[in-house]
């Protein structure tokens, strides 16, 4: 594996590592058509977990079977796939070595009626697994925030203790939080910043609206004249409140949505200096080819050509 003079700017940013920490997070970096830019693409595949089988899969049929995924990360060259414990056992040893796999570690379902999640791994199954990363969801603003930060600390030391990078969703949800706020420019640049802030290598989050959602943080926003007009100027606030860009930074694809919209956001987030795009279901939905080549168009904006 060739590690490329920027990734080994970006590693340099994460100076308390080990080496089996940074080793890991170079396999992420240095895997897939976007190796050695500095930029991602990731597969995130836990919905089914989190909103059904259903809900997640009858658009694509194909998409029930857990080696789909693993073979469409690939064949796109993306640069890892992240899933549930069963997801990842069930492809583990057909697609060892062959993609960077990031265990979610943490998961709610469509039944709970509080915004906590359960663990429902640990760090020595994503070992015991050939992991690159573990992952775990804050939900910041919910009135289970508190012990989500504590969870994902005692889990992020274990996991960096034993050489695994760490990939943080920070999803504000809960609490006396509008829905409008939970893409709002403020909400979402403190979920970034609190991620970083709780040691996280990789963040991820949702791409901001305009709106702001907190009275004492429009006040910051006016009176620093922040500029937040565009898409691309909020994903670089987002940026910039992630230690000024010290740490990897990539934004959720959302919902099903039309292909020029996933386009327009994947060249938004490029403008703006974001790291990448974590995209699920507007790919798996779609059919085997179609999403290939919406992917390999997406990896064609984060190459700056598309």
């Amino acid at each position: 594996m060739k590690v490329s003079k920027t990734v080994k700017a970006i590693l340099a940013q994460y100076e308390s590592d080990n080496p089996g920490t940074k080793a890991n997070l170079a396999r992420m970096l240095s895997t897939g058509k976007l190796a050695g830019t500095g930029k991602m693409v990731i597969l995130p595949v836990d919905q089914g977990f989190e909103h059904g089988p259903a809900r997640s899969f009858a658009p694509n049929p194909a998409a029930y079977d857990p080696h789909y995924h693993f073979q469409l990360a690939i064949d796109a060259g993306l640069n890892a796939y992240a899933s549930t414990l069963g997801m990842l056992e069930a492809g583990a040893d057909t697609f060892a070595g062959q993609i960077p796999t990031i265990l979610k570690m943490n998961s709610s379902n469509s039944w709970a009626t509080t915004k906590d999640q359960s663990v429902t791994a640990s760090v020595d199954d994503a070992i015991r697994l050939g992991c690159a990363a573990v992952g775990f969801t804050i939900y910041p603003c919910s009135d289970q925030a508190l012990d989500l930060f504590e969870e994902f600390t005692m889990i992020a030391e274990e996991a960096k203790a034993k050489g695994l990078a760490v990939v943080l969703w920070s999803y504000p949800r809960g609490g006396e939080l509008s829905k409008a706020g939970e893409t709002a420019m403020d909400v979402c640049a403190y979920s970034a910043h609190l991620a970083a802030s709780l040691g996280a290598h990789v963040i991820k989050v949702k791409l901001p609206s305009e709106h702001l959602e907190q009275p004492e943080a429009r006040k910051a926003y006016e009176a620093g004249k922040i500029d937040i007009s565009t898409q691309a100027k909020r994903v670089a606030h987002v940026m910039q409140s992630s230690f000024n860009g010290r740490r990897l930074v990539v934004f959720s694809g959302g919902a099903t949505k039309g292909t020029d919209s996933v386009y327009q956001d994947a060249r938004d987030i490029y403008a703006g200096g974001g790291s990448g795009f974590i995209i699920g279901r507007n790919t798996f939905q779609r059919p085997r080819e179609e999403a290939i080549a919406m992917l390999s168009n997406i990896i064609d904006i984060f190459k700056g050509k598309a």
